[in-house]
């Protein structure tokens, strides 16, 4: 039981990053849709609106009472909920003659304000909203302005509630952290207790209480998510938890057995099964993609559940599930609006007639590897790069054959091992390399060549919901070019992808 702030979601891209921003104070909060907000309780110490995609002049804008929290406990309007609250207070807020976009910085802040303590004149900040706040209720003070909004923050006389037009969780803003810990730390006086320590051994107690005597069983993947949810269920249930590994031949090079052993060194009572080559021709001929996704998935889910029912009397499903996968599924729409299939293996529930459990379900991915490190969870799987459900089959453009695998698993490993050698791997939030449906020319030695070329992608993240792509040295570049066409025959060209997320995703397909 943790003090808590809650954040209501009204669409914002940044929504998660005010999230993150509060649990790197060691404070614990929760992601809530605007329409879907929990009764508060005493644990409850102070509440933020997002900011949105929309207008609060739109006919369906969310205009959600925000009142009712008022004067119960601090609360923090981020952009949208900052104009919201101007708006249903008798406040204007009208489209921006110039779209305020990007830095800026604070040409006065009111120094006596405790949300602005500390915040250094002419600090920078960032702007991302179509509208602005031109006029304010009596009862609203000016306390930061820049040089072209007047009312970047304001405070409400008689109550503490802030309204801020700015995004203090965003890096741009160079003292948004220290505004954010004014106002959860000091304003609402959170403790800090909301560490990996304590979560370990609130989730472990938690477990043994609501699984008892109870048999898990559960998939692993290779990845941290969950190698992290089967070591805090082994922590709590010891040999009641049966793990499964399936090698879908769609894995890195080697990685079936180099995970098999990390994982029995571990402890983890685990036992891989290779259904590669059913795997294999059941994705004979099949080049669209979301096809592609559902036969992985679907032969994942039957592989796993033959395998779960040779076990007796298991009445628990362990799944890796994290924060956003959670939130993504309340989701009130905006940036969080499904584009595609999701990259990992979903379904299990609907099919197994078993009780789930997720022990990661409060935690984003940082949070996830903080905890695994407390663990003591292996160094290569706890550092491990995100990879998708579907593996290789999604980097392999077009129809998935044996031979394209093995030719993208070396290729892939040059470039992974490559990153590792010069330094680069823990630089790198994700890298791997895909498989193209084109054929170029190309000369080796006297002969000409007709084969395949390779794109290799490495991008920077925090949680993969954008990413920038990773300005690999040139000179790395060329040498893993020259690497993979020298050593990997029916290559003969290597491209580097230069897109972020958005436009592009961090996946080709």
């Amino acid at each position: 039981m943790h003090e808590t702030i809650f954040i209501l979601d009204f669409g914002s891209q940044y929504t998660q990053l005010i999230a993150r921003r509060v649990r790197e104070l060691n404070v614990y909060c929760e992601i809530h849709p605007y329409n879907k907000v929990p009764a508060l309780t005493s644990l409850v110490k102070g509440i933020i609106f997002s900011g949105s995609p929309c207008s609060v002049n739109d006919a369906n804008a969310p205009n959600p009472d925000i009142s009712i929290y008022r004067k119960k406990i601090p609360v923090l309007g981020v952009c949208y909920g900052a104009q919201l609250m101007a708006s249903q207070n008798g406040g204007e807020v009208l489209p921006s003659k110039h779209r305020e976009y990007g830095r800026a910085n604070l040409a006065h802040v009111d120094d006596a304000d405790r949300l602005f303590r500390g915040v250094s004149h002419n600090s920078q900040v960032w702007m991302s909203h179509a509208d602005t706040i031109t006029k304010i209720p009596n009862s609203f003070k000016v306390i930061a302005s820049t040089t072209d909004v007047k009312f970047a923050g304001y405070a409400i006389d008689g109550e503490e509630t802030w309204g801020i037009q700015f995004h203090p969780e965003v890096y741009h803003s160079t003292e948004g952290a220290a505004l954010l810990k004014n106002f959860v730390v000091e304003i609402c006086h959170c403790k800090q207790d909301w560490t990996p320590g304590s979560f370990v051994n609130d989730t472990v107690e938690g477990l043994k209480n609501k699984i008892g005597n109870d048999k898990v069983v559960m998939g692993l993947s290779g990845g941290v998510d969950s190698s992290v949810a089967a070591l805090l269920l082994h922590k709590a249930i010891g040999k009641n938890l049966y793990c499964i590994f399936v090698d879908n031949g769609l894995l890195r090079k080697d990685e079936y057995s180099t995970v098999l052993d990390s994982y029995k060194h571990m402890g983890l009572n685990v036992k891989g099964v290779d259904a590669s080559k059913r795997f294999y021709s059941e994705l004979k001929g099949v080049s669209d993609p979301e096809t592609k996704r559902k036969i992985i998935g679907r032969i994942f889910i039957e592989v796993f559940d033959k395998e779960a029912h040779a076990i007796s009397d298991v009445k628990w499903l362990g799944q890796g599930t994290i924060y956003p996968d959670v939130i993504e599924s309340i989701s009130v729409g905006g940036p969080s609006q499904t584009i595609k299939s999701h990259h990992n293996v979903g379904g299990l529930p609907e099919t197994m007639k078993m009780q789930v459990v997720e022990p990661l379900r409060l935690l984003f991915k940082d949070e996830v590897r903080r905890v695994g490190d407390a663990l003591g969870l292996d160094h290569n799987i706890l550092h491990r790069h995100p990879f998708p459900g579907p593996g290789l089959g999604i980097r392999i453009l077009g129809d998935v054959t044996e031979e394209k695998v093995r030719i993208l698993q070396e290729a892939d490993s040059i470039f992974i091992e490559g990153l590792k050698k010069y330094d680069l791997y823990k630089t790198v939030w994700q890298a791997g390399v895909i498989l193209l449906p084109v054929q170029s020319v190309g000369v080796m030695g006297d002969e000409r060549t007709y084969e395949n070329a390779v794109a290799l992608r490495a991008v920077s993240s925090t949680d993969g919901m954008t990413a920038d792509w990773c300005h690999l040295p040139y000179e790395f570049l060329g040498k893993m070019s020259n690497e993979i066409i020298n050593k990997v025959k029916g290559i003969n060209r290597v491209v580097y992808d230069i897109s972020s997320k958005p436009p592009a995703t961090i996946e080709w397909e």
